[in-house]
């Protein structure tokens, strides 16, 4: 009977314990941004149901002195959608088209909605977007709040397309936002990851869905920038413009494939090209990616494949909507122990080649750091009314930069040496480079990137003052 009565003692301790447990780890889930390297057990996840719901969430924060945070895609990699013990607030289900005028090409939408949302809605009207990243899958709410640039040469970074947002207080109030009307927090909010409040809904300017001719050629980087200047910036018919640089050994950061979307002779057969493109096949890239990702034998063949899979495309015929849905498939990933982060640096044009020449002179030092792709881009420089975090600071190309790493503490201490000495040489350039990436910058790299960003924290600290909105990129540089 004692036996018994041990047993069931036992029994019920690691029992009802294990429950515990699963109940409290339930209560608190443990969530984490595509970067993976900053796991963080929030105090519960609300999804957006609809804006009633988010009063209600915002105004039973206040009253329980909750921090809050917002979280679409997740695919800033720093924390920027979530902290500890903070309500976390799931965009994704406020996806709805709210209003669309196809004569003065306007659409409103909600935030969660994804670019492919707006895409699939206005394609059969012949419209397409302006800016938004070179893949659709993310949020307009996540894109507002990073401010994205994207492939289109002709228009600036996503701000200049939006007209006006509504958005929900820290005080639970939803307010109109434009260059009109509260128009102090127009460029505090777009650029300010989600700091200011919930982005409820956007009214974004449109334009015409049109047909390119793809133009591609290879060259060495000193050539780039004149290339890019008389043969791009100066010729009206080249509408979009992506180039990478090569990160394999025989050729590091030398040689150069550049692609141009031309705007072609042959509009009226538009219709034969605007059915929107799917995922395609996409093992064979896949396999070439992986094999570049352990050894450098890999990274030069993988160069080899992508420029001759360019090659084979030259003079193919696009839509403004398709070049707008590239491929995101074939980079997923996944590793126990190790995952793949995302750095952008900013440089002025003239300065390109003096800048590769510096960064090639630091990383072949860096016998550890796993660079996998550098994809180029060009912004020009931002308006004095656009958003108080701006990264183009004159006309600039973007180096967007894949980085293959552990997630150990060890690695992420090593990863940080390696890009703190590639923001210093991005300095020296006269550069700046991207926030929503994790934090590896020091405070001291931030304020000379972005002279305004002690005007950013002071004016979030005057709107916020319960720092009822909050993420970890506040936390680490903002405090």
């Amino acid at each position: 009977m004692k036996k018994l009565i041990v047993f069931l003692l036992i029994y019920v301790l690691v029992f009802g314990s294990s429950v515990y447990l699963s109940q409290l780890s339930h209560s608190r889930p443990v969530v984490e941004d595509a970067g993976r390297l900053l796991p963080a057990a929030v105090k519960r996840i609300e999804p957006a149901d609809g804006k009633e719901s988010l009063k209600k969430i915002v105004t039973k924060a206040k009253e329980t002195n909750d921090k809050l945070t917002i979280a679409g895609m997740q695919h800033s990699q720093g924390g920027h959608t979530y902290y500890p013990d903070a309500v976390m607030i799931d965009m994704k289900p406020y996806n709805k088209i709210i209003a669309f005028d196809p004569n003065k090409k306007k659409i409103t939408v909600q935030s969660g909605a994804t670019w492919d949302d707006i895409q699939r809605h206005v394609n059969p009207y012949g419209l397409a977007v302006k800016v938004m990243q070179s893949q659709n899958i993310f949020t307009i709410g996540g894109s507002l709040s990073v401010n994205v640039h994207g492939r289109d040469i002709r228009n600036d970074s996503l701000i200049d397309t939006v007209e006006s947002f509504r958005l929900l207080t820290p005080d639970g109030e939803i307010i109109n936002v434009s260059r009109q009307e509260n128009e102090d927090l127009f460029p505090y909010v777009i650029g300010g990851y989600g700091l200011f409040g919930v982005i409820l809904d956007v009214t974004l300017h449109l334009t015409d869905d049109e047909l390119y001719k793809k133009k591609t050629s290879t060259m060495d980087y000193n050539k780039y920038s004149a290339y890019f200047e008389k043969e791009v910036k100066e010729n009206p018919d080249v509408k979009m413009h992506l180039a990478r640089i090569s990160v394999a050994p025989e050729t590091f950061l030398r040689e150069m494939y550049v692609t141009d979307y031309v705007h072609a002779d042959n509009q009226q057969d538009l219709l034969k090209y605007n059915t929107l493109k799917e995922d395609s096949f996409v093992a064979i890239p896949k396999f070439f990616l992986g094999l570049s990702r352990y050894s450098d034998w890999g990274k030069n063949i993988f160069w080899d494949v992508q420029k001759k899979y360019m090659e084979r495309d030259k003079g193919a015929f696009e839509t403004r909507n398709n070049v707008m849905r590239s491929d995101t498939d074939f980079m997923d990933y996944e590793s126990g122990g190790r995952t793949e982060v995302l750095q952008e640096y900013f440089v002025p044009v003239d300065e390109f080649s003096s800048y590769i020449d510096g960064l090639r002179d630091m990383l072949e030092k860096e016998d550890d750091f796993n660079l996998l792709n550098i994809t180029i881009r060009y912004v020009e420089k931002s308006d004095s009314d656009q958003a108080v975090l701006s990264y183009a600071k004159e006309d600039m190309f973007a180096l967007v930069l894949l980085i293959n790493q552990g997630r150990s503490e060890l690695e992420i201490k090593k990863n940080a040496a390696v890009v703190q000495n590639m923001i210093d040489v991005t300095l020296e350039h006269n550069g700046s480079y991207y926030l929503p990436y994790f934090p590896y910058p020091t405070k001291e790299q931030l304020k000379e990137a972005y002279p305004l960003v002690n005007t950013f924290f002071e004016k979030k600290e005057a709107y916020d003052p319960n720092k009822r909105f909050t993420n970890y990129f506040y936390e680490e540089y903002g405090r």
